[in-house]
């Protein structure tokens, strides 16, 4: 079996399936790449069970079958040569390949494309189509606010809703938790599911510099992402999602408006001289004055500072953990925010003040710290 691709190519596709591989392996089969060749073109995999992505890259081939190729060693390799083209060639009984370069040859053993995992296929499937750039924005508003505990795996997962109106994406870790809507995005079928946190970074890392339409189908078990030659396929994480609109406050009465940018300097400068352990800040806001300070008793550090405001509300005095308001402005895209209060003791509701696209809904919501007075 004999092949020649161009090597940038090939590095670019491989880079981005690089990131499906998992450090430890149950199967040392996981810890290659699985080359399929067909009428010219080639199909290239990489799996850890969980996730599987593919892609598929022209070649100039007149063979057909399948290699498992070390996956490390292969992007080792790829990644010194200048653009030029590589020829492999691959002897089928032995699992040898040989790579040819303008410099040289290069010997390798991979193992039988046989024995790799199969590729899941999907049975009794809904299917709905998303623009890649809205695809892309929801898991980037989303996934910093997912959560890492073990036992709660149904947190760890981005929760998606689609219904006849809009496609609404909801992350938390019980600290923070987001809710993000597009109202231009529809589905004909009613559904909900949780995806695990590996493929939506994927996703994230390809979707910028995809302009189509994304393909997601779905199943009870399963999703396929599917765009312009690319499949991810990932398990669905199985469990049920909290009421998440239960713990969003109806009425806040305290509507604080500030500078975003401002807001966040501030909060990033005052935050350093905050305690190591629970990063608080206190927000001490009255008139158009938001007070902005920090301290940590066991070291004799302070820090305050003042923002000018708009504010509608009781004077009021309430302390975030700092680490989590950060996350939350960085992504945050308008250039103004509001922060929705009704009590020192009750979570705090962060939103863009102004929207860029009225399709979107945005809503950031964030648990207070108790203040020690």
């Amino acid at each position: 079996m004999k092949f020649i691709v161009s090597s940038s190519a090939l590095l670019k596709q491989l880079q981005a399936l690089s990131g499906v591989l998992n450090s430890n392996n149950t199967l040392p089969i996981l810890d290659n790449f699985l080359f399929e060749i067909e009428r010219g073109q080639l199909t290239i995999s990489a799996s850890d069970l969980e996730t599987t992505m593919t892609t598929i890259i022209s070649v100039e081939s007149k063979d057909g079958g399948s290699i498992a190729i070390p996956a490390k060693l292969l992007i080792d390799t790829l990644k010194t040569f200048p653009e030029q083209p590589l020829t492999f060639s691959i002897d089928k009984n032995k699992f040898g390949i040989e790579i040819s370069s303008d410099y040289g040859k290069y010997k390798l053993t991979g193992q039988n494309g046989e024995e790799f995992p199969k590729i899941p296929s999907i049975q009794s499937a809904s299917s709905i189509e998303v623009d890649a750039p809205i695809l892309a924005e929801a898991i980037n508003k989303t996934i910093f606010a997912t959560g890492n505990d073990e036992l709660r795996p149904v947190m760890s997962g981005v929760f998606c809703q689609l219904d006849s109106d809009s496609l609404t994406f909801v992350s938390t870790d019980a600290h923070k938790l987001v809710r993000y809507r597009r109202n231009d995005a529809k589905s004909k079928a009613t559904a909900s599911f949780i995806l695990p946190k590996k493929p939506l970074n994927l996703l994230k890392n390809i979707l910028p510099n995809v302009i189509e339409k994304v393909k997601i189908e779905f199943n009870a078990t399963n999703a396929f992402f599917s765009f312009i030659g690319t499949t991810i396929i990932c398990r669905l994480i199985d469990g049920k999602y909290p009421n998440y609109e239960a713990v969003i406050p109806a009425s806040n009465p305290n509507k604080l408006t500030v500078d975003r940018m401002a807001f966040l300097n501030s909060i990033r400068r005052v935050s350093i001289f905050s305690n190591k352990t629970t990063h608080q800040v206190r927000f001490k806001v009255a008139g158009s004055e938001l007070s902005i300070s920090a301290e940590d008793l066991d070291y004799s550090n302070e820090a305050s500072e003042r923002l000018t405001c708009q504010y509608v509300g009781e004077d009021m005095e309430i302390g975030f953990n700092s680490r989590f308001i950060l996350e939350m402005l960085s992504n945050i895209s308008s250039e103004s925010v509001t922060l929705e209060m009704s009590a020192p003791n009750r979570a705090g509701i962060l939103l863009p003040s102004e929207h860029n696209n009225k399709e979107e809904d945005t809503l950031m919501l964030v648990m207070p710290v108790m203040l020690n007075n």
